[in-house]
């Protein structure tokens, strides 16, 4: 199977597959002399875990791994949250934070937005007050068998101005391949996102002046990336995971010789992957801004 690898300077090739021996990757390009520790890498591994490829794998590969989802499976995130704590190793002056901000249609109410509540809740929710709330509805949704999807916002702050490229190396565009990569995620925006289609030219323009010596602009419609380039305000990136197809209700499908039946999934399943997928965007997001860090330097020599 192709396809294992992602970045360009600084590369990750995962390897591995559900109920498979081993998972793991193997991360090329790191700089030398970078100082890191087994334990640092754990710290990240012990935050995580996040309908199937079953049909497309078959029809692809006209192979079916009935153990568990094989390459498509959550498990092979952990070998990307391991190289996502390389990867902040190179970019230490960079902060990736990662947050839950809604879950199925509850949505956290921005205004109560606190970084330090994240690590202390189940949901890696910025909102205190969401917590009981998400926990009952999750209930609900948990004993119905059923299942939901979540959206998670990650930003990085501390990015310079003048990463990524024009056309085909923009670093937006590789920031939503990265995201896109991610299991069961089915969108991605970045800065207003798709809300700026809803504002006029006025309202999604970020207006700069001077301040301090320095250009600051007044709003961050953009999130942080203009041109493909990063402006060195905060990236702002969010992605929506959708429900797992892994449910008790009987749903319709048909059998690999063609004949019309009816699938339950049996088994522990978790009725919102996307509470897991929090330490995985951090990690994905982390990747591309140390790729492009040091694919800026290399071009420009500039740190």
């Amino acid at each position: 199977m192709s396809h294992n690898s992602f970045g360009h300077m600084f590369r990750m090739t995962t390897f591995g597959e559900s109920h498979g021996p081993a998972l793991g990757c193997v991360v090329d390009g790191c700089p030398p002399g970078i100082a890191l520790t087994a334990a640092e890498i754990q710290s990240y591994l012990d935050k995580r875990r996040p309908g199937h490829a079953d049909f497309t794998y078959l029809a692809k590969y006209g192979l079916r791994d009935y153990r568990g989802g094989g390459r498509s499976s959550a498990r092979e995130t952990a070998a990307r949250v391991a190289a996502g704590a390389i990867a902040r190793k190179i970019i230490p002056q960079v902060s990736v934070r990662g947050a839950l901000i809604q879950i199925g249609p509850h949505k956290i109410d921005r205004t109560h937005w606190n970084w330090d509540e994240v690590d202390h809740n189940p949901f890696f929710t910025p909102d205190a007050s969401a917590v009981e709330p998400w926990s009952d509805y999750l209930d609900e949704v948990r004993k119905a068998g059923s299942s939901c999807g979540a959206i998670i916002e990650v930003v990085a702050s501390g990015v310079p101005p003048g990463w990524g490229a024009p056309v085909y190396g923009k670093l937006d565009q590789d920031i939503a391949a990265a995201m896109m990569s991610i299991n069961a995620v089915k969108g991605v925006e970045i800065g207003a996102g798709f809300g700026a289609a809803l504002l006029s030219g006025e309202e999604n323009a970020d207006e700069m002046r001077m301040r301090h010596g320095k250009p600051e602009f007044s709003t961050n419609h953009a999130g942080g990336v203009l041109g493909g380039i990063s402006t060195g305000q905060e990236i702002v990136v969010r992605f929506a995971v959708k429900p797992t197809s892994s449910i008790l209700s009987p749903r319709k499908t048909v059998t690999s010789t063609g004949e019309n039946t009816d699938i339950v999934t049996t088994g522990r399943h978790d009725p919102c992957v996307g509470i897991r997928a929090v330490p995985v965007g951090e990690a994905m997001l982390a990747i591309v801004l140390a790729d492009h860090f040091l694919r800026h330097r290399g071009q420009t020599g500039a740190y």
